[in-house]
């Protein structure tokens, strides 16, 4: 079965970490673009960051670069979101995206607040 799979979305206080993971399954995984997006309560699905096949290449939306990093382990078929110093704006449903396949995720909901 072609899925993916996130987990690690909870409440968290602002300025903590969280460190989203997503499992693929049903698929080569290591010949995929792999993205991230996330939804906010009564907005539209943001993207948040792509990562090339190789983990080589990433590019971030400006409203977390530098404080989201993205990285894959295609030995685990493993794609991760490390997310520092959260913002209460960062509260979302949060997504990830296999580009080769047009497949999504469930998602795992983030919540930042004290």
């Amino acid at each position: 079965q072609v899925q993916l799979v996130e987990s690690g979305g909870e409440l968290v206080q602002p300025g903590g970490s969280l460190r989203l993971s997503c499992v693929a399954s049903g698929f080569t995984f290591s010949n995929s673009v792999m993205l991230w997006y996330r939804q906010a309560p009564g907005k539209e699905r943001e993207w948040v960051g792509t990562i090339g096949a190789d983990g080589d290449l990433a590019n971030y939306a400006d409203s977390v670069k530098g404080r989201f990093t993205m990285s894959r382990d295609n030995g685990k078929n493993s794609f991760d979101l490390q997310m520092n110093n959260l913002k209460p704006e960062d509260t979302a449903v949060y997504f990830c995206r296999a580009l080769s396949q047009d497949i999504w995720g469930q998602g795992t909901q983030v919540t930042v607040s004290s």
